[in-house]
């Protein structure tokens, strides 16, 4: 696949990437070691099942741990947390690095006679069902590299077949991105299904906000950030995020119904449907026959994200819950259970009670936070009390490492009540800048607040000195002091965390405060913003109009797309840009050019002029209208400040 610099795709997981910079290693405080041994006295060290069904029917794995693309760069290394060995040092919460321990074993894996998965190549699992003439295949993975490398390895070892059938089970990329490594495997008959609304939720979930999404994305995955004890430790579902070629191969069905049952190249496979749970489009999939559930990603081995700190829809922790309960009931009989990130299960009183615990979490969330809300608490009273019942926070796999209880009350509080808390004063609060400013000063100025912050930092008060620090660094963007030791105090932080995307954001705040930021991009996303609806192309375009350079002037021009045998008329007055399909009366000029064409003028910077010099596209009117249009358009800025004014 060649990889497409769509520059301003808005894909939230192939959009910037850090470069990364060595950093200088910031040692673990007293007060850190003494955190990370409390939190170990407190963890159920004893219960040590999970390495046992990680490790369970390992065949093997790629004698070269890094994964290349065409051009020889790397795109993944399946050994990125293979120095998790032994205690865990103190710069890492017990917790996450015992988890990192478990993730970390990649390879290919035989889960029952008939179904293998591949685990470490990528952020999900890659899993390969026996049919009777080729390998159904489910959840390609992010990248087609990553895809081919699964593929390759199975071939190896199990054997070579044709691809008979894929199935996505749901709409985030790290499911389908891959899905063009196998293209060539794809017999012409195939299947490719996924549930009800997958296409539009897969191409448009981060299109409109996507480069703000993307930009947050670098923290919460940490992009640029080394493995190792001082750095990441992974994803908290995985080792990591694939670079590579992102694709997509459109799906033939999309499922509409639970129960629905099919009969997949000799297999007997039912499917449950789970909108609106861990993403807008996704579905379960059992083999009643050989009594195994694959939940997809509404069962991992974590603490999901109600919300994702990366931004995105609010998920309903409520429908979460419910649709965990259908599925204890539809897949009764399971004996094994697999997801699409981490490791099985065996054994049906174990997955009941994974199941049941699992979904109880959810429902504790749910109930708890609204509870307190009706009592008057608002989202960061909520987040400073709300904790798991001792009977669910005993349970690795309801431990915080993706998502956090912190993080989720916040978002089930949002998604009832909005951001705004009922106070009037924070009806108009002042702008960050200013209000940092106007803060210091009233605290007795700069170097007052960073001595205050110094002091709490020296004794161990990490969550205070941040909030001074901040403080102090918007209200002086230059102020190398309280950079320096806001870097320091977000380091102790990452050491603390349990969380994988907590250390990941709070190592990437670091860096950045100690070395500014750089940006480059990764993969775009052409395959992918090719299937969006023209409809909701133009929508990008809405987002993109700065009233500023439109001032006062208007315009209509006319689209037409032969290739999606579609006409809309796109019209700009009073800094609004409108589109309607149709060609409507008083367009100033009309274009007739290939979708696919005008995705790349716009978006990867190629312009149309050839094409409309030879005669593959098509302006009629007034030419100018087309230029002034353009030049409305604004660009988003792909490394904005998020630590820094």
């Amino acid at each position: 696949m060649p990889n497409s610099k769509l520059r301003h795709a808005g894909l939230a997981l192939a959009a910037v990437m850090l470069v990364s910079r060595p950093a200088a290693a910031e040692a673990p405080s007293e007060v850190t070691r003494r955190t990370n041994a409390d939190a170990l006295a407190g963890l159920p060290m004893t219960d040590v099942r999970d390495f046992e069904f990680a490790a369970r029917g390992f065949v093997a794995t790629r004698k070269d741990p890094v994964i290349r693309d065409a051009a020889g760069k790397p795109v993944w290394n399946t050994a990125a947390l293979s120095f998790a060995k032994g205690p865990a040092p103190a710069t890492v919460n017990p917790s996450l690095w015992r988890h990192a321990q478990v993730l970390g074993k990649a390879g290919l894996f035989k889960v029952t006679d008939r179904i293998w998965q591949v685990r470490g190549f990528d952020m999900a699992n890659i899993t390969f069902v026996r049919g009777d003439k080729g390998w159904i295949v489910i959840d390609p993975l992010t990248a087609t590299e990553t895809a081919a490398a699964a593929y390759e390895l199975i071939s190896e070892h199990v054997a070579k077949l044709p691809v008979s059938a894929m199935i996505y089970t749901h709409s985030h990329i790290d499911h389908f991105g891959g899905a063009a490594g196998l293209k060539d495997m794809l017999l012409a008959d195939a299947p490719v299904l996924a549930p009800q609304g997958f296409t539009r939720a897969a191409v448009s979930e981060n299109v409109i906000a996507g480069p703000a999404m993307g930009r947050r994305a670098g923290y919460q995955f940490g992009f640029g950030l080394p493995a190792g004890p001082e750095g990441t430790m992974g994803s908290g579902i995985g080792i990591g995020v694939a670079g590579g070629g992102r694709s997509l191969v459109p799906p033939t069905r999309e499922l509409a119904e639970t129960d629905t049952e099919l009969m997949i190249d000799g297999v007997r496979m039912l499917f449950q449907l789970t909108p609106g749970t861990e993403a807008p489009a996704e579905m379960n999939v059992g083999f009643p026959d050989w009594k195994v559930a694959d939940l997809a990603e509404n069962a991992n081995p974590t603490q999901h994200n109600i919300l994702t700190p990366r931004g995105a829809v609010i998920r309903d922790a409520k429908a979460w819950a419910q649709g965990l309960t259908e599925a204890i009931d539809i897949f009764a009989d399971a004996e094994v259970l697999i997801t699409s990130h981490g490791w099985p299960r065996f054994g049906k009183p174990v997955i009941a009670e994974y199941l049941a615990k699992h979904r109880d979490a959810y429902a504790y969330l749910h109930d708890q936070t609204v509870r307190l809300m009706n009592k008057g608490q608002t989202g960061p009273e909520i987040a400073a009390q709300l904790t798991l019942p001792p009977a669910l926070a005993q349970q690795w796999y309801d431990r915080p490492y993706y998502g956090s209880y912190s993080f989720n009350s916040r978002a089930v509080y949002q998604f009832y009540m909005g951001w705004y808390d009922g106070n009037p004063a924070h009806l108009a609060p002042l702008p960050p800048e200013e209000g940092a400013r106007r803060y210091v000063e009233a605290m007795g100025g700069g170097d007052r607040v960073t001595a205050l912050a110094q002091a709490a930092f020296a004794k161990g008060d990490y969550a205070w000195a941040a909030e001074l620090l901040n403080k102090v660094i918007f209200a002086d963007g230059a102020n190398a002091v309280a950079k320096a030791l806001q870097a320091r105090t977000f380091r102790q932080l990452a050491y603390q965390s349990e969380n994988a995307l907590w250390r990941n954001m709070y190592l990437t705040a670091a860096n950045e405060l100690d070395n500014g930021v750089k940006a480059e991009d990764v993969t775009g996303g052409a395959e992918l913003l090719g299937l969006l609806p023209p409809a909701d192309f133009l929508d990008v375009l809405s987002v993109r109009l700065d009233p500023a350079k439109a001032g006062d002037n208007a315009l209509t021009l006319g689209l037409v797309f032969p290739d999606k045998q579609e006409q809309h008329t796109v019209s700009v007055a009073n800094g609004v840009l409108i589109h309607r399909s149709g060609l409507r009366e008083g367009r100033q000029a009309t274009l007739t050019v290939a979708y696919k064409d005008l995705l790349t003028a716009l978006f990867a910077g190629q312009p149309l002029a050839a094409k409309l010099a030879s005669g593959e596209a098509k302006l009629e009117g007034d030419a100018a209208v087309l230029g002034r249009l353009v030049s409305w358009l604004d660009k988003p800025d792909p490394a904005f400040a998020i630590v820094t004014p």
